[in-house]
C-alpha cells in the first residue's frame, strides 16, 4: 500500500460496484425492480464514485473508433476496434470498457449495460489498437411474453470509456434481422 501512496506503483484497479453519493440514492431495500435506480445502468444522478471508476498517475488518451461494420445481424458479431495512447510521464495499466445502450426497444433498457474490457498496459507516449468483439446476443434483453432472451432490431449506442460515466468514444451500430 505504500509503493502505492509514494507513486512507486502506478494503480491500474476499477471499481466493480457503484458508490451512491448519499443515501437518498440508494432504493428501498424492499424494492426488487432494479430498473428503479439500482446499480450503473439506472442510476438517475451522479454517484460519488461510478462502476469502472479507477485511478492511475499517469492519463489516456482514446481516439479512432471503428467497427468491422456499421450493420449486423441478430445473431452476429462486430469487431469494435480503438486506440488507446498513454499521453503521461509514466507505465501504466489502463482498463479500457465498452457499454451499449439500444436506443429504442419495447421494453426498459438501461442506460449503458457493460459488454466487455480489456486490461492494456501501455509505456509513456506508447499507442495500442483494442480490438473487442461484441456479439448480437450481447445486446439481448429477457423477454417475459415468449420466455426467453431476445434481439430487438434497431440502433444500439456503443460507447467506449474508462468508467460508466467516463466515455471517451461513441457511435452506433444497427442490428437486423
Amino acid at each position: 500500500m505504500a509503493d502505492v501512496l509514494f507513486g512507486d506503483v502506478n494503480p491500474s484497479g476499477h471499481m466493480p460496484l457503484t458508490v451512491y453519493a448519499s443515501a437518498a440514492q440508494v432504493p428501498p431495500q424492499d424494492e426488487y425492480d432494479i430498473s428503479k435506480g439500482f446499480t450503473y445502468m439506472y442510476l438517475k444522478d451522479k454517484p460519488l464514485f461510478a462502476f469502472g471508476h479507477g485511478l492511475s498517475y499517469t492519463q489516456f488518451k482514446y481516439e479512432n473508433l471503428q467497427f468491422a461494420s456499421k450493420t449486423i445481424k441478430d445473431d452476429g458479431t462486430v469487431s469494435v476496434s480503438f486506440d488507446i495512447s498513454n499521453t503521461g510521464q509514466r507505465a501504466g495499466d489502463e482498463v479500457a470498457q465498452l457499454y451499449v445502450h439500444q436506443v429504442k426497444c419495447s421494453v426498459v433498457r438501461a442506460a449503458k449495460e457493460l459488454r466487455g474490457f480489456q486490461r492494456v498496459s501501455l509505456q509513456p507516449g506508447e499507442k495500442k489498437t483494442i480490438t473487442l468483439q461484441l456479439p448480437a446476443e450481447k445486446l439481448a434483453f429477457y423477454d417475459e411474453t415468449v420466455h426467453k432472451f431476445v434481439v430487438e432490431p434497431g440502433m444500439f449506442d456503443v460507447m467506449i470509456g474508462s468508467a460508466s460515466d467516463d466515455i471517451r468514444l461513441a457511435d452506433q451500430i444497427e442490428v437486423t434481422k
